[in-house]
């Protein structure tokens, strides 16, 4: 049994296992609302942690591109001018914020 509150159309607002003060009523699990609620909430979920594992790769390929920069492997002006501008103005901002090492987690100190 699931318990659960409406918004003035009808949806769905709101799921729990408990009771609570704010419900409408309630809905069993095999309910065809309940399992699309679920549905909805996983794809949410998995939507919220693609974004935040695009963020963590920018973050890797900015890194990695300085690196190799930095090397000597490749040359910033071997990058379309789209891409050099894009990682002129991002080194502007990460140093504008004092530099990489306030970027840096405890936890990926000596990666690379």
């Amino acid at each position: 049994m699931f318990y659960v509150q409406r918004d003035a159309s009808g949806h769905l607002r709101r799921v729990e296992v408990m009771p609570f003060e704010s419900m409408t009523n309630t809905l069993t699990a095999d309910s065809d609302e309940i399992q699309a609620w679920f549905a909805s909430q996983n794809l949410e979920s998995n939507l919220m942690q693609l974004k935040q594992s695009d963020l963590d790769m920018i973050r890797v390929v900015d890194d990695l591109v300085h690196l190799l920069i930095s090397k000597g492997v490749i040359r910033i002006t071997d990058l379309p001018a789209v891409v050099q501008t894009k990682l002129l103005t991002r080194s502007q901002a990460r140093e504008s914020l004092g530099g990489l090492h306030h970027l840096i987690n405890a936890d990926e100190r000596g990666i690379i």
